[in-house]
């Protein structure tokens, strides 16, 4: 049964999504007729592809637990692919990489799903990086051996790993809150994509001293911290679907927005090394998987387990 607080909650979010694509749309009619304008067509390529993953998000997190692992077990395979795809892979690569993507991905979303945390907490960061380089070794290409299995990890870890925290967090037990998990995936993307745009809007408004310049130069210490601070007062207006209160709301929004601005800023440093801007172009406005999911994967760890060892019952 679907929580009458998701759905308050997506109501919400689709309210404020019709209001920016009408206020997009006037924009584009007075400053972008013949889409002259590449900051408004920018800004109305985002809203619709916001429109996208709203939906997308929305039906996951309707259809439950299923759904929820359905949906980042297919965004953590297209994100490895956009990862894995800027690396240095060779032939000898090919056994370790068919194993990442058809048994180590599915076999841990499955161990999500089952509700094993025991197993998926140690599936990949032990198991998994045993074997990858027992694989590639059995190749016989010592060519950079370090360097590739060392990229296939990394890949592993952030795309899939991190990544499957999100859906992970309906596997916690929090005494008072049963069967209302979902609720906790919402609140963990609403606060940090809502601390990516206000982080932007901040910047475009008062930015001036830049953070990281030759890695990302939209980040701007006035960004930041009015980013973090506004996306923190969202974490506290949002207390009412969780179970930590207005204080521990606000201050579980505080840790995961900063988590989320380090993931951003780490995987712009990747690209940057790479010589690329985007991860990909799936998402029209949003680059690749990796360019939506890069605050995420850093802040889902933290958050589910300050929530497992603050909130949960074991």
């Amino acid at each position: 049964m679907t929580s009458p607080h998701l759905l308050w909650l997506l109501s919400g979010i689709g309210g404020i999504l019709i209001l920016a694509s009408i206020v997009g749309e006037i924009l584009r009619l007075r400053l972008s007729p013949s889409g002259e304008n590449p900051v408004i067509e920018n800004l109305n390529d985002r809203i619709y592809a916001w429109w996208a993953m709203v939906a997308l998000i929305g039906l996951a997190l309707i259809f439950g637990r299923t759904g929820a692992v359905l949906l980042f077990a297919f965004a953590s395979f297209a994100a490895l692919r956009e990862f894995v795809t800027l690396t240095n892979t060779r032939r000898a690569d090919h056994w370790a990489l068919a194993l990442a993507f058809f048994v180590i991905l599915p076999a841990h979303y499955w161990l999500i799903w089952a509700g094993k945390y025991g197993l998926y907490s140690v599936f990949i960061p032990v198991y998994a990086f045993l074997l990858l380089p027992i694989l590639a070794a059995l190749r016989g290409d010592k060519d950079r051996f370090l360097v590739r299995i060392a990229e296939v990890q990394w890949a592993l870890m952030i795309c899939v790993y991190c990544a499957s925290h999100v859906p992970a967090l309906l596997d916690l037990n929090i005494p008072g809150y049963e069967g209302r998990n979902i609720l906790l995936i919402a609140f963990l993307v609403v606060v940090v994509q809502s601390s990516d745009v206000l982080q932007y809007v901040w910047g475009k408004l008062l930015g001036k001293r830049k953070i990281a310049p030759e890695l990302s130069p939209s980040k701007t210490v006035e960004g930041f911290v009015g980013g973090i601070l506004s996306a923190t007062l969202v974490g506290a207006l949002l207390s009412w679907m969780t179970p930590f209160g207005v204080w521990g709301a606000a201050g579980l929004a505080f840790v995961i927005t900063i988590m989320g601005f380090f993931g951003g800023l780490v995987m712009s440093a990747i690209k940057r090394d790479r010589g690329v801007k985007d991860w990909g172009h799936m998402i029209a406005g949003h680059g690749g998987f990796i360019d939506r999911l890069d605050s995420v994967v850093f802040s889902a760890p933290v958050f589910f387990h300050l929530v497992r060892f603050g909130w949960g019952s074991y």
